[in-house]
């Protein structure tokens, strides 16, 4: 279970590291996927879920992830935006991770 203070700092903007359990065949393992969460829906009811992106080799990678999630075992928040002005940042979709960093510094200022 993911702790209030970390579903606090999880809002679009924020660089976070997520921990997820992977189950092949009878054995599991840890993979981390980090990026940045574009959009946080349905606040902290049974349903709520975060959007991470991050570019994998070239190639932006999307994925959605449910709070309540059994299979979530850590999510670290690297850095965290102190005011973002869109509650959903789906325009960073188009832009290279180069000129997202860019745009998302000016206007967490």
């Amino acid at each position: 279970m993911i702790s209030r203070e970390v579903l606090s700092k999880i809002k679009p903007g924020a660089d976070v590291r997520v921990r997820e359990v992977i189950k092949e065949k009878d054995r599991e393992r840890t993979s981390v996927f980090r990026g940045r969460v574009l959009a946080r829906k349905h606040g902290s009811e049974a349903g709520a879920t975060f959007t991470v992106r991050a570019t994998v080799a070239g190639v932006g990678v999307e994925k959605v992830y449910p709070i309540n999630s059994p299979l979530i075992d850590k999510i670290e928040v690297v850095s965290s935006p102190k005011k973002v002005h869109r509650s959903k940042l789906y325009y960073l979709r188009t832009l290279s991770p180069k000129k997202a960093k860019k745009k998302l510094d000016a206007i967490t200022k």
